[in-house]
């Protein structure tokens, strides 16, 4: 079967892969479009395999929301380097993931990666776009929520730096009510922002409350305070604690004279819904991984060698 250079501009925008890299495709199945478009996913595992050492440490977090704003997921995928994390295609891939998330509910990371995204699985997508964007690309962490009555929210900060995904329950559907969906969006934004840890005091670990009132009485004495007084200092101290970690006690972004809390009782109340605040994730992309870091000497010395 023969081909011709529609045939190979054809499979290059089908596929993403390089025109020379189509032609051969073409070239090895007998111009066979179905068969060079596996040929061309099997190169791209190959490829995958060869970068697998690379460190990926840049990358995104997006999200995926359904229209009824029911379910909701966050990804992070990471890549090489921040120009590559910053360009359409990786984006693309990196909401893609997140719809898997959403749509297909996996239990883990090895479910995600073989689920279905398009009629292909999130494995055959990252391995395809390793080979077409030419860095090591990685699923690394993702987070899913569905509430039957009520609203999950999303927000992305700095072009996926930072993703936040929040759960808020309701006794009745105000989806449609603008400023109901206002509040939540400011609630999410608020989180990407402040950083709290818990949603509220009950929350936080009876040992990580002492461990911080030790601190507290310590810094306390320190001081010059007798023992009683130090006690006294130590319940008014953690306060500001629980208001530093916790969503609900933390001062509004939108208006600093009230907490989160008080901010969404009286949205509750103007909607004429009861609402709750149940739980939210924070990614920070990047957190925790290793950076790869240049060594020019190296790299001169590579050169030199011809390497």
């Amino acid at each position: 079967m023969s081909f011709t250079a529609k045939d190979v501009a054809k499979l290059r925008e089908q596929t993403g892969a390089g025109m020379m890299d189509c032609k051969k495709a073409l070239t090895e199945t007998d111009g066979d479009m179905v068969k060079a478009a596996e040929y061309l996913r099997e190169r791209g595992v190959a490829v995958a395999a060869k970068k697998a050492s690379r460190i990926a440490s840049e990358g995104a977090v997006y999200s995926y929301v359904s229209d009824d704003f029911k379910t909701g997921a966050l990804a992070e995928v990471n890549c090489e380097s921040d120009f590559v994390a910053k360009s359409d295609e990786f984006i693309n891939l990196c909401k893609k993931v997140a719809e898997a998330v959403a749509v297909n509910a996996p239990a883990d990371d090895e479910a995600l990666l073989g689920a279905k995204c398009g009629g292909e699985t999130v494995t055959d997508l990252i391995n395809a776009a390793t080979a077409k964007i030419g860095e090591k690309i990685a699923y690394r962490r993702m987070a899913r929520y569905a509430v039957s009555c009520g609203r999950v929210e999303t927000y992305i900060h700095m072009g996926g730096k930072i993703g936040v995904m929040l759960e808020v329950s309701t006794d009745k559907d105000v989806n449609g009510n603008a400023e109901f969906a206002a509040t939540c969006h400011d609630v999410a934004m608020h989180i990407a922002a402040f950083a709290p840890k818990y949603v509220c005091e009950s929350e936080v670990p009876a040992a990580e409350v002492e461990h911080e009132k030790e601190i507290l009485k310590v810094q306390a004495m320190n001081e010059g305070k007798p023992a009683a007084v130090a006690e006294k200092m130590v319940q008014g101290r953690i306060r500001k604690f629980f208001k530093e970690i916790c969503l609900l006690d933390q001062e509004y972004l939108k208006d600093s004279s009230i907490s989160v809390a008080q901010a969404v009782e009286a949205m509750g109340k103007s909607v004429g819904a009861k609402v709750e605040i149940k739980r939210f994730e924070r990614f920070v992309m990047g957190e925790g991984l290793e950076k790869k870091v240049d060594n020019l000497a190296e790299e001169v010395a590579k050169i030199q060698s011809g390497k």
